[in-house]
């Protein structure tokens, strides 16, 4: 097969979706990979580190485009890629449908097999290549967090350890999954006071067993959340609901229970957001501020963080875009349930619930494609 990997046109998104590593693998299994010029050098990845794995370099995205029967990527297409997209060319990348409209309705147009990295699902109900990416953001949440808590950026002014004599900043964690987790152990190893929430208790019992003396575990509803972010400085996001937009779980009328400079940081922005007052940032201008609270709402987190973040990527993505290029995408996704359950869009029609009930489209059953 013919693999094309674009360089990343997002802003301040400095992945790749391909280390030089992943190049040679695929490269031995017999198959062409095109490296867009310069696609890895915000990674750490040099043009002759690919040519030396194997691959081939082209000077422009829309030769990657033209010429590659799949095309692997970190981000979902933006506008000026949509154009470049054909019929039958298989996506193999994070899209987050369900939180924009316009890329859903470009991607229908232009016919081609969608297939979201997000939406691979394990008979668990895991979603491995969610999760490398959410453990970076989840650990990013509580850096970026602890910065914008002071004072210059209108931060509360807050140290989240504390030091002898002064008590340590207060975490809220709104989530149990990947992201909540990682973000409470690194809050906790910062020395903050750290609730974490989530619906089910299963995973509550599990958290407080893992979790060090200053995580405490509460049962998220309306009424708790309402009490706690009185007096929390930091509040993290971090609910995900797989292939669908993110609840609301902090209104706008709550921000005025909190206390002037709290921050709030929405991990789950991809998908919508799970504050009310959410509205997507980017690196270059990464906060806002709406009665007094600090909103970091970074798309991208773990794009800031490309040399760990392209490696961790890698390692999850890899085994099934060898899958997908050794079979083709229809054989590949009859032969596994994951690849099958990242199918989104196909050929026009979208076969994922979750998007067409986003947008009140019509929904196809997957296994009349496959």
């Amino acid at each position: 097969m013919i693999i094309g990997v674009p360089k990343e046109i997002k802003s301040s998104e400095n992945r790749v979706a391909l280390t030089p590593a992943g190049a040679l693998e695929l490269t031995k299994h017999g198959h062409t990979v095109y490296i867009q010029a310069s696609a890895g050098e915000s990674s750490g990845f040099s043009d002759q580190e690919y040519l030396d794995a194997g691959a081939k370099i082209l000077p422009t995205i829309e030769e990657v485009y033209a010429i590659a029967e799949m095309i692997i990527k970190v981000k979902e297409p933006i506008e000026r890629e949509y154009s470049l997209i054909r019929e039958d060319q298989l996506l193999f990348t994070y899209f987050h449908f369900a939180s924009y409209e316009p890329l859903t309705n470009a991607m229908i147009a232009s016919k081609a097999v969608c297939l979201a990295y997000e939406t691979v699902e394990m008979k668990d109900g895991s979603l491995p290549l969610l999760v490398p990416m959410s453990e970076v953001a989840g650990r990013m949440a509580i850096q970026e967090g602890a910065k914008y808590l002071e004072k210059p950026v209108k931060g509360r002014g807050v140290l989240l350890g504390g030091v002898p004599g002064v008590s340590p900043g207060k975490v809220l964690v709104l989530g149990g999954g990947i992201v909540g987790t990682q973000a409470a152990k690194m809050a906790a190893g910062l020395g903050a006071q750290v609730t974490i929430m989530d619906l089910s208790l299963n995973r509550l019992r599990y958290l407080a067993d893992i979790m060090p003396a200053n995580v405490t575990t509460m049962f998220s509803n309306e009424y708790n959340i309402r009490q706690l972010i009185k007096n929390h400085d930091l509040i993290v996001g971090a609910v995900l609901i797989p292939g669908a937009k993110a609840p609301k779980l902090i209104t706008r009328d709550m921000l005025k229970l909190m206390r002037p400079g709290t921050v709030l940081v929405d991990v789950a922005v991809d998908q919508g957001g799970c504050f009310e007052t959410t509205t997507p940032t980017t690196h270059e201008n990464p906060t806002f501020i709406i009665d007094d609270v600090v909103h970091y709402c970074v798309a991208n987190m773990p794009g800031a963080v490309p040399a760990t973040s392209t490696i961790a990527l890698t390692n999850a993505t890899l085994p099934y875009a060898i899958q997908l290029a050794n079979k083709g995408w229809k054989q590949a996704c009859r032969d596994s349930d994951p690849l099958k359950k990242g199918l989104n869009i196909v050929n026009g029609s979208v076969v994922y619930q979750g998007v067409a009930e986003a947008f009140g489209l019509p929904y196809e059953d997957v296994d009349q494609y496959l």
